[in-house]
C-alpha cells in the first residue's frame, strides 16, 4: 500500500508542518520504501515460530529483595540542611 502525495500533504497539514513538494515527495519516497518492506516482513511464513519478547533469551537479572543494614536517622539526617523532631524539613511548594 503506497502513501500518495495528497495523503502527506495532509499528513503535514496536521502536524501543522510546512513542507515544499519536493520535501513532501522526498519523504514520501522514503515512507513507501519503508512500507514496501514492512509488506515484505508480513508475507513471511512464522506460524512454526513462537512469539518473543526479546531476540535473545533473557534471565530475570533481579536480585532476591532481603532486609540488610539500615542507616539510623542521625546518620540519615546528619547531612539535611534542616531537620527538626528526627523529620527532614522542606520548602513548602503547595500555595494556599
Amino acid at each position: 500500500m503506497a502513501i500518495t502525495l495528497e495523503q502527506m500533504r495532509h499528513t503535514a497539514k496536521l502536524a501543522r508542518l510546512e513542507l515544499s513538494d519536493e520535501q513532501l515527495t522526498e519523504l514520501m519516497h522514503a515512507i513507501n520504501a519503508l512500507m514496501g518492506h514492512f509488506e515484505r516482513l508480513q508475507s513471511l511464513p512464522l506460524e512454526a515460530v513462537a512469539p518473543t519478547a526479546h531476540s535473545i533469551p533473557v534471565f530475570d537479572a533481579m536480585r532476591e529483595d532481603v532486609v540488610g543494614a539500615t542507616l539510623t536517622r542521625e546518620v540519615a539526617l546528619a547531612n539535611a540542611p534542616e531537620a527538626r523532631d528526627g523529620l527532614f524539613i522542606v520548602p513548602r511548594i503547595v500555595e494556599e
